[in-house]
């Protein structure tokens, strides 16, 4: 139980709740499709264990792969939906994109990571996106990009009015672990309404899958915040700056949970940005925020046993050891709490308060939802004490938004996520207002 409670919350602001185990049967999952894909179904069957080989040739794959093909035409990627432990053994369900159609796949893999199963699943039914009142899709074009660094290439799209020019520009930047472009979370698509709902306003954007996502296998050794968001994002700003219709002094970084958090650190890399936007950025360290989490999940079970206090003490015993800012004699890739040591070393030596302070020629706009459990508003209150008294800083604090933006009616649990909804109108206009001044 006391995992369970950790790397639940873990989860919901680090990449922590992918365990490098996982990320890398994902990448192995993935790998595996790519090897199908190029028709080398003899290497397609050396992912499977010796044991089950003699079950599944690489002729029955060829079989499987050609009846795939010649109904759904050709092969375009995959989506993970759901991975858990079964025992000895680990689950891995997948959809596989192709040009006409989506296949679910069921792989089971053994702890030495090979596969022992691979089956046919049913497809996650998936609820429609709604569109925002705020969006109308003929005020704005989209088109696809590609945020390019050494050795890595994320797909993306740029947001643009369909009139106009000398228009601004904002970077949309994802909170932690894995994340599609539209920052999915359930039904839910924040990023895909702010895009629409800027643009609608004249405001075009630039939003794009994370690596962490793109490149789950490079996250199972040393790392920090430079690969997993960092050289991404200057990427992207450097990108945003090449755009025909772009406003070059007009360029703002909206920064995510985690993205908000790095976000002083690059304005101060990039000082051609124009703004900042904080949005439910924490403003005190990440294993401050895993310790409030895991406390308010305690609060929220109301165990009348006493026996989940019990547990949570043993969990702040284990968080309590990511609280280091240098390594000493430890291993860089030595793991605590999902994440390498070299990534608490890293993070724990920025201090993103003291680093905002240090920006005076950038605007800063801080905003947090007063119904936020991930990420609360007593980092709201450091942040207005830290910055409140500078000309350059706006800060609202929205009493009805979760950590999505998106309103409710208590703060409620993790279950929010499930009920479709969209970011706050409110939180547009000021977005676009605060852009759009001088």
């Amino acid at each position: 139980m006391k995992k369970v409670i950790l790397l639940f919350f873990v989860l919901l602001i680090s990449v922590a709740g992918f365990s490098q185990g996982i990320l890398s049967l994902f990448s192995r999952s993935e790998d595996f499709l790519k090897t199908m894909e190029q028709e080398k179904f003899p290497e397609a069957q050396g992912f499977f264990d010796v044991s089950v080989q003699s079950k599944i040739s690489a002729e029955n794959l060829k079989t499987i792969w050609g009846t795939l093909t010649t109904n759904y035409g050709k092969y375009v990627g995959m989506d993970v939906v759901q991975s858990k432990s079964e025992g000895e053994f680990f689950t891995v369900s997948v959809d596989a994109e192709f040009e006409k159609g989506t296949q679910g796949f069921l792989l089971v893999y053994n702890k030495a990571e090979k596969l022992v199963g691979l089956f046919p699943r049913q497809l996650k039914k998936v609820t429609p996106y709604t569109k925002p009142a705020y969006v109308d899709t003929a005020a704005y074009k989209e088109k696809e990009i590609y945020i390019e660094t050494p050795g890595h290439s994320l797909v993306g799209l740029l947001t643009t009015p369909a009139t106009g020019s000398n228009f601004p520009l904002v970077v949309l930047l994802h909170g932690s672990g894995p994340s599609d472009m539209d920052e999915t979370v359930g039904p839910n698509k924040p990023f895909k309404d702010l895009a629409g709902g800027l643009a609608s306003k004249g405001i075009a954007s630039i939003r794009y899958v994370k690596r962490t996502l793109a490149y789950p296998g490079e996250f199972n050794k040393v790392f920090t915040v430079k690969e997993e968001v960092l050289d991404d994002a200057l990427a992207a700003i450097a990108l945003a700056k090449t755009i025909p219709g772009v406003d070059k002094n007009k360029i703002f970084l909206f920064g995510h949970s985690l993205g908000g958090m790095l976000a002083p650190k690059l304005a101060l890399m990039a000082p051609e940005l124009k703004g900042i936007v904080l949005a439910a950025a924490p403003a005190r360290t990440l294993t401050d925020i895993i310790e409030e989490q895991n406390k308010y999940a305690v609060e929220q079970a109301k165990d009348t046993t006493g026996n989940l206090q019990k547990q949570l003490v043993e969990v702040l015993k284990e968080t309590a050891k990511t609280r280091f800012k240098t390594i000493g004699k430890m291993k860089p890739d030595s793991v605590l709490l999902g994440l390498p040591a070299s990534y608490w070393a890293d993070l724990n030596q920025y201090d993103q308060v003291a680093t905002a302070k240090k920006l005076t020629k950038q605007k800063i706009f801080v905003a947090q939802g007063a119904f936020d459990f991930q990420v609360s508003t007593q980092d709201f209150d450091l942040w207005k004490a830290g910055l409140g008294k500078k000309g350059n800083v706006t800060l609202k604090l929205y009493p009805d938004l979760n950590h999505l933006f998106i309103p409710q009616t208590e703060k409620g649990n993790m279950a929010q996520y499930g009920i479709p909804g969209s970011v706050s109108g409110t939180l547009v206009d000021d977005l676009a207002n605060w852009i759009k001044a001088k």
